[in-house]
């Protein structure tokens, strides 16, 4: 047998190692953000071809929203945490913590309410004097995050994705109707208003629902729990049950690191905003939804196999997250030529012609975003296992650092180039400390991040 042949066979050895490392319920996550991602993509488009002001002020919303929603996410996070290191079943009912953590999102959603009000009544431009219409869904919107932690830490898949799926298809509908009363309408303004209406009603329904759902299904689930006990002769559930403001301090760093996090992503828009305008932000950001299209597997990866990866053992939870790495790291990056090839032929024609200055900024966002394809997994050893979500802040905030430093430097010069070189260098010089920090709390030499048998499990 040739050289060659024992390379390939070695080669395809190793695809087949990481196709069954794979797990099933990666995929059946990865069917639902197909799904999810076809919705994204279709009011992106909706959107976009309102023009590129509308998508910018749409955009710089998006992302307020999003902040809004990563600053609370410790809860669910949380009750994640609790539900994967439960070893035994009767240490605690699930109702209480599920219904103490709703009442919480619920109440710190007010509170944000009433800063997002204050924003919006002094605010000129938009998107910013529409953040009125963020404030009246903020109650609702944080009830997805949090009720959906239950499930995470479970590995329960299907009804995180018909979570996921139902908020984009109900905003995709809302739009449609958006665009039959606002035909005609040549005021951006007028436009932007409708689209926002559509998203935070679509989101915000979807929240009540889910949360519904959520209270009922622990509800029923505590009672058959209490029911098999009883026929067990074995003790019945505790009346005792951890609380998440015991915990406030682990909370809050990971609504903080998670803040930190997307300012790492979503930071340079508004440096683009500030230096080029909201319609250079449009374009910019068709640029950032098409690249971050390469975390689609990872980040399915890492929310199927979550739960292991909290596991206890330090082994079990080390060698869950190399497995993802390598299957995050490897689908990206061959997927990252083909995506842009893609995109050069399809943006202009699907969304206009003003989108190809989209184009030259998705290819220099490539190669970052594929090297960053890692840190979701990175970050769930983190925080779901080691318990530290400050780690995953510190990597991301290295991150935002080193491309908001250089992006104010670059972007008054390049525009949108500018900000995406930036971003992409940021996420490389921050991964390759993410890996670090991972190897050394593990305990792995460097080689494990390639060498199976360094993580087999015993």
């Amino acid at each position: 047998m040739s050289v060659q042949d024992s390379d390939s066979r070695a080669s395809e050895a190793a695809w087949r190692r990481l196709w069954q490392a794979l797990p099933k319920a990666a995929l059946g996550n990865l069917v639902a953000k197909l799904v999810i991602v076809s919705l994204g993509l279709a009011i992106t488009v909706m959107v976009a071809r309102q023009g590129p002001r509308v998508q910018g002020a749409f955009a710089l919303f998006v992302a307020v929203e999003a902040g809004l929603l990563t600053l609370f996410s410790g809860l669910g996070l949380w009750l994640a945490r609790q539900m994967s290191q439960q070893v035994d079943a009767r240490s605690a009912r699930t109702l209480p913590m599920l219904r103490g953590v709703l009442r919480a999102a619920v109440g710190l959603g007010a509170v944000a309410s009433l800063t997002l009000l204050a924003l919006s009544w002094g605010a000129k431009s938009l998107p910013y004097s529409q953040l009125w219409l963020l404030a009246l869904a903020a109650p609702f919107l944080l009830l997805v995050p949090t009720a959906t932690g239950l499930w995470l830490g479970e590995g329960r898949m299907w009804p995180i994705n018909l979570a996921q799926v139902a908020a984009p298809a109900l905003v995709l509908a809302g739009l449609a109707g958006v665009a039959w009363i606002g035909e005609g309408t040549t005021r951006s303004t007028s436009m932007v208003v409708l689209v926002l209406t559509a998203w935070v009603s679509g989101k915000s329904l979807v929240a009540v629902l889910t949360a519904i759902y959520a209270l009922r299904n622990a509800s029923q689930r505590d009672e058959d729990l209490a029911e098999r006990l009883r026929l067990a002769e074995q003790p019945p559930l505790g009346d005792t049950h951890p609380v998440w403001w015991q915990q406030w301090p682990f909370v809050a760093t990971i609504g903080i690191t998670n803040v930190v996090s997307l300012l790492n992503y979503r930071a340079s828009l508004f440096l683009v905003e500030h230096f080029q305008g909201l319609s250079t932000v449009g374009t910019y950001s068709v640029a950032v939804t098409v690249a971050e299209l390469l975390w689609l597997l990872s980040s399915s990866v890492t929310v199927s196999l979550y739960a292991r990866i909290g596991h206890p053992d330090g082994k079990v939870a080390a060698s869950m997250t190399v497995q993802a790495v390598r299957i995050n790291v490897l689908a990206t990056l061959a997927a990252a030529p083909v995506l842009l090839g893609l995109a050069w032929w399809g943006l202009p024609w699907v969304m206009g012609e003003v989108y190809a200055a989209s184009l030259w900024p998705l290819a220099a966002l490539l190669p970052g975003v594929a090297a960053y394809a890692a840190a979701s997994s990175l970050s769930a050893f983190y925080t779901n296992h080691l318990g530290r979500p400050q780690l995953s802040g510190a990597i991301a905030g290295l991150s935002l650092l080193v491309s908001f430093g250089l992006g104010w430097l670059l972007v008054p010069r390049w525009g949108a180039v500018g900000a995406a070189v930036s971003s992409s260098l940021g996420y490389i010089v921050a991964i390759a400390v993410a890996y670090g920090v991972f190897l050394r709390h593990a305990g792995l030499p460097v080689r494990a991040l390639w060498q199976p048998s360094l993580t087999r499990l015993p």
